[in-house]
């Protein structure tokens, strides 16, 4: 839908276990469970870009993006003919030029047309973190997930480091999608 897209933005909640302290810190009211939120930005090729957090389980996307700092990063990038490139996040964002969002109403058939296809795009953000998921199970099992007694921050993020090294050695459903390689090692 969009020429001008080069990256997916959203944010996750890595569900821990319950903790001894600061519990109502780390509890989302709305996944109804306690967990440390993170940010990621997806390159149609399988990387991330971007990796922000640990945050507290009930902070909003928007804030973490406002907090990441990624807009201050992301705002001046062109392409070669001067044209403003763009990531694209769910509803969850303000729309910004450089930060395009879904029409929170969709009035026309065009604008229907035009969410149903980046939604189809964007959940490619949600294939990198299943494949983290996946690649590093233990960031998946919140009973072995406990604050205070382990790095969780560290051990996702490290995840996501060695993902983004799976992925240019093996690929990934993501490159694959979009037909666009990853970058290797060489």
């Amino acid at each position: 839908a969009l020429s001008n897209v080069w990256g997916f933005l959203d944010g996750t909640i890595n569900k821990i276990c319950r903790p001894g302290e600061g519990q109502r810190e780390v509890f989302s009211g709305h996944k109804r469970y306690h967990g440390l939120k993170f940010q990621h930005l997806m390159l149609p090729n399988g990387i991330v870009a971007h990796c922000f957090g640990p945050v507290p389980g009930p902070r909003h996307d928007a804030a973490l993006f406002r907090e990441s700092g990624l807009e201050e990063m992301i705002s001046g990038i062109t392409d070669s003919q001067g044209r403003q490139l763009a990531i694209y996040g769910d509803s969850a964002y303000a729309l910004r030029p450089w930060l395009l969002t879904p029409f929170r109403n969709p009035r026309t058939n065009a604008e229907r047309d035009f969410n149903r296809m980046m939604c189809n795009v964007r959940v490619s953000v949600e294939w990198g973190f299943g494949k983290l998921g996946s690649i590093f199970a233990f960031s998946n099992y919140y009973a072995n997930q406990k604050m205070f007694l382990q790095p969780i921050g560290k051990y996702f993020m490290v995840g996501t480091l060695f993902t983004n090294c799976h992925t240019c050695l093996y690929g990934s459903q993501i490159s694959s999608y979009f037909l666009c390689p990853p970058p290797n090692f060489r």
